[in-house]
């Protein structure tokens, strides 16, 4: 059930000390632009970055349908691989992870990020250490933290600042999103209309290739959400953030595998328990 969400939200409600320990989190060298595996339909690591990765060529409605049938078959199958994930395992794999974005140099040089609020009846990698290291600081001292919220069924999300877990609420699915106000009464200032940029995504998804693809929920919130921040940058002449997704080792699956529409941005890099995976040369060159 998805009450278990704010179970996993006690985290990070603890101080560092009562977080499980991390072990030491393994690493993997970066692969090198030549290592990589990049079809016609998805455009090279110095020319991936914002870009739209588009499969179809035209509007055929038996192409498009055909695509959106592999997404829907390939979701049924991770969603059944992540339930059967083994527990032990999965719990390594959450202290990897955020073992390995909370010591990367992107993160620490942040200034301002969005992150999801993680939801363990969803089988998300896990974000709750992640979001108590920014949040256990005091708020002078704080990266800014936007967290998503869901504002209807037609892909329509925002991205909120919280500064404490009580700007946390629980909503009609039992799912941790930003309230509108904050703790102080005060309206929680949306990303949309800040007066600086984000420098860092981290989002997940249910699978992840090595070109890039990413394979969501199918609500298209985050890719129509990308859109809209990617062209509030282009306006203001903000440098494009860094999109770095989470993923479990067996989200990684073969190129070819994740059908894209004219509409699914692509991420910039992974993190797995294995390590830090840069894509586009944005990632590469940071």
């Amino acid at each position: 059930m998805l009450h278990r969400c704010r179970a996993g939200m006690l985290m990070m409600m603890c101080s560092a000390k009562q977080v499980l320990p991390l072990t030491q989190a393994p690493t993997l060298a970066s692969p090198s632009i030549a290592t990589l595996s990049h079809p016609a339909n998805v455009r090279p690591p110095q020319d991936l970055n914002r870009s739209i990765v588009t499969m179809t060529t035209n509007n055929d409605p038996r192409e498009v349908e055909a695509i959106f049938q592999r997404k829907r078959s390939l979701r049924s199958k991770l969603r059944k691989e992540l339930q059967n994930m083994d527990p032990i395992r999965r719990s390594e794999e959450d202290i990897a992870i955020q073992s390995i974005v909370l010591g990367a140099p992107w993160f620490q040089a942040s200034k301002s990020l969005c992150a999801y609020i993680s939801c363990a009846a969803l089988r998300e990698v896990d974000t709750s250490r992640i979001i108590s290291e920014v949040l256990s600081k005091p708020v002078e001292d704080q990266k800014k933290l936007y967290v998503p919220r869901v504002e209807d069924r037609n892909s329509n999300m925002r991205m909120l600042r919280i500064s404490n877990v009580n700007d946390l609420i629980e909503n009609s699915m039992h799912i941790l999103e930003p309230s509108l106000v904050d703790s102080d009464g005060k309206q929680c200032e949306d990303v949309m209309e800040a007066s600086d940029p984000v420098d860092l995504f981290i989002l997940p998804g249910l699978a992840f290739d090595k070109s890039g693809r990413r394979l969501g929920r199918g609500g298209g919130y985050y890719d129509l959400f990308f859109a809209k921040y990617q062209e509030l940058a282009k306006k203001k002449k903000w440098k494009q953030p860094l999109h770095v997704a989470l993923s479990y080792s067996l989200q990684i699956v073969e190129e070819g595998d994740i059908a894209v529409t004219f509409n699914d941005v692509p991420v910039d890099a992974l993190v797995s328990p294995a390590g830090y995976i840069p894509i586009s040369q944005v990632a590469l060159d940071g």
